[in-house]
């Protein structure tokens, strides 16, 4: 036999959900046997998921993953499929894939390269495997191959290599080319990230001519646990051509993708596979409203509240609500999005057309408020009002101007002075973010639901923001992407997707608007302007540059003068220096970019420091 139907199949797990991840992986294999395929690539760790942190240096994980394996097997019927796992072999822990045949164990491949970097901690918890080392492991009263393994089925020759294997240099790919294997199999879970899809396809395509084999990739999906985004990709290719690619970041718990290959015929010819946009503009709503449903279902919440106060940043994340419901039911149906929900209070929706039916969705899974002061704008009011109107979702507005005036009275009793915009100006902003809080997080307990904080990267970077005031909340949908992008983005968005409200904040210019009206303050003022926080963030956190070194860097692209440009990454380093404690307090984010300045999943730095004291004299000295 040379002719084999070789498929992967993506899976939307949940870290130590035993029962639904095996369902899943049910669910995947029987698709797989009723498409005929017989070799099945399942993702990583897909039997305990990915994102079980420090529960992987526990014992008893190990055992209740090879027991689940064993379930498993049972499914495994006329069919081999590869299924991920952590196994503890001689004291040490592994991430390892294991092969099944026809219900039968064949062994256990175990990962070699471990992530480390940016967002992964596995060598916190998994110890690599050697190459070209084989060993025997123990599983009741059966002995099985573990380690460096190479499987052979007919007249296939399967090797593996789990995730991080295939991005190295020096990778178990070499080896399996030297043993000409001619089928490899990446079971992988590979966050989402910004253009990363390219990156992955290129690696898949390359491995395939350069190894001379067909190699099959399959990643998780979804919102795993809480932060990283998996975007489920399925890529079949051979000799270095894609022959086979899924639509990618579904809401949809399994995907399969299949080809059938001839392995004694090595001209074979595939057509191309689809494509479909994949622009940055494109991902991060397919990825940030995917991220925000499978949060919203694993936390078992009711919906989300949302303090809409008509700017960029919190209208943005009511679109990516209201897209999270609209993508979400035109790929599931009404009912099937709904019972996946697991919101009782939703009950069946009536309405058979199918955009009143997300209309009526989105009112009751997103409620939003206007908390507006003296200081805010009909402007914003506006803005707030139309947008929340055009998608459907529940609007409220109220004044907090009592509940400022109480507590700015009650310091100035026992100050014995009034406070004035002249010598108590940051307090005077920071008590009206603050009043909103408790009375929008009263709203969310009341309706048992998440509330969404607005922050995004770029106020993370140098503090703009109110710790317990703007930075409330459950989850920080945008937390990893800048304010440049977000205000870009929503510009996109009001042409290609439709949303004709977001016309009132895309005329608008960012502000806090916690100052008088008549000092008409601006973010931009108030710090720099956006573009430059990013290019000035992607050199000194990205790419850890100095003050001299982003300077020298540009300066010579002449963004703005040299003076101006020192002022600015001056102000930037000292701002950041001075702010770690509240990027140590932010609500959890998505990670969406290549980097962030999350300290829990990117970027640490200390909270106290010299705030670059030395650096900025030597930035400060330059002609």
């Amino acid at each position: 036999m040379s002719k084999f139907r070789i498929a992967g199949a993506t899976l939307n797990q949940t870290p130590l959900a035993w029962e639904n991840n095996l369902n899943n992986i049910r669910e995947a294999i029987n698709h797989a046997i009723e498409k005929g395929v017989d070799i099945l690539c399942l993702p990583e760790l897909c039997i305990t998921g990915y994102g079980c942190e420090d529960v992987f240096l526990s014992e008893w994980l190990y055992i209740k993953a090879m027991n689940c394996l064993l379930e498993a097997k049972t499914y495994c019927k006329n069919i081999t499929v590869a299924i991920g796992l952590p196994v503890k072999h001689e004291g040490c822990f592994y991430n390892a894939t294991c092969l099944i045949r026809n219900e039968q164990i064949l062994g256990f491949y175990a990962k070699q390269n471990m992530a480390g970097d940016g967002v992964h901690y596995e060598p916190r918890w998994f110890t690599p495997w050697k190459p070209e080392v084989t060993d025997k492991i123990v599983i009741g009263e059966d002995e099985y191959e573990f380690g460096d393994i190479i499987f052979e089925i007919e007249d296939v020759k399967i090797g593996f290599e789990i995730c991080e294997d295939a991005w190295r240099q020096i990778r178990p790919a070499c080896r399996l080319f030297e043993k000409k294997v001619n089928l490899i199999l990446n079971p992988s879970a590979s966050h989402f990230a910004f253009e990363k899809t390219r990156l992955r396809e290129k690696l898949v395509v390359d491995s395939s001519k350069n190894f001379h084999c067909t190699y099959v990739y399959a990643n998780l999906l979804g919102n795993e646990a809480g932060r990283m985004i998996y975007d489920g990709e399925i890529l079949i290719a051979r000799y270095g051509k894609l022959i086979k690619r899924n639509e990618w970041l579904s809401y949809k718990n399994m995907q399969l993708q299949y080809a059938d290959i001839d392995f004694s015929n090595e001209h074979e010819v595939y057509p191309a596979p689809g494509e479909w946009p994949r622009d940055k503009n494109t991902e991060f709503v397919k990825a940030s409203s995917l991220a925000l449903f499978d949060y919203l279902r694993k936390s078992h919440s009711n919906g989300f509240v949302l303090s809409l106060s008509g700017g960029a940043d919190s209208s943005s994340i009511a679109v990516l609500v209201a897209e999270m419901v609209r993508r979400g039911v035109e790929e599931l149906g009404i009912e099937g999005f709904v019972n996946k929900t697991g919101i009782k209070t939703l009950g069946a929706v009536n309405n058979t057309d199918e955009s009143s039916a997300i209309k009526y969705i989105t009112s009751q899974v997103l409620t939003c408020a206007y908390q507006g002061t003296v200081n805010s704008s009909e402007a914003t009011f506006r803005s707030a009002k139309e947008l929340a109107d055009s998608i459907g979702a529940t609007f409220y507005s109220w004044l907090i101007d009592d509940e400022v005036n109480s507590y700015t009275k009650k310091i100035e009793k026992v100050l014995n002075r009034p406070l004035t915009w002249e010598t108590d100006d940051i307090a005077l902003q920071n008590i009206q973010a603050r009043s909103r809080s408790p009375i929008i997080w009263m709203l969310a307990n009341i309706e048992s639901a998440l509330l969404l904080t607005t922050s995004n990267r770029s106020e993370a970077d140098v503090g703009y923001a109110t710790m317990d005031g703007d930075t409330s909340g459950s989850i920080a949908p945008i937390a990893a992407v800048d304010k440049h992008f977000i205000i870009t983005w929503l510009r996109w968005a009001e042409r290609n997707l439709n949303y004709k409200a977001l016309n009132y904040v895309n005329n608008l210019q960012p502000s806090a608007e916690l100052r008088p009206l008549a000092q008409e303050q601006t973010d931009e003022a108030d710090l720099m302007p956006y573009p430059i926080i990013v290019e000035i963030e992607k050199l000194a956190i990205r790419d850890h540059k100095s003050p001299v070194e982003v300077y020298h860097a540009l300066n010579a692209v002449k963004l703005e003068s040299s003076a101006l440009l020192k002022a600015h990454i001056a102000k930037f380093f000292r701002l950041w220096s001075r702010n770690q404690w509240k990027r140590e307090r932010t609500a959890p984010a998505f990670h969406l970019d290549d980097f962030n300045v999350d300290p829990r999943t990117w970027c640490r730095f200390p909270i106290l420091s010299s705030g670059f004291e030395t650096e900025l004299k030597e930035l400060e000295g330059l002609d």
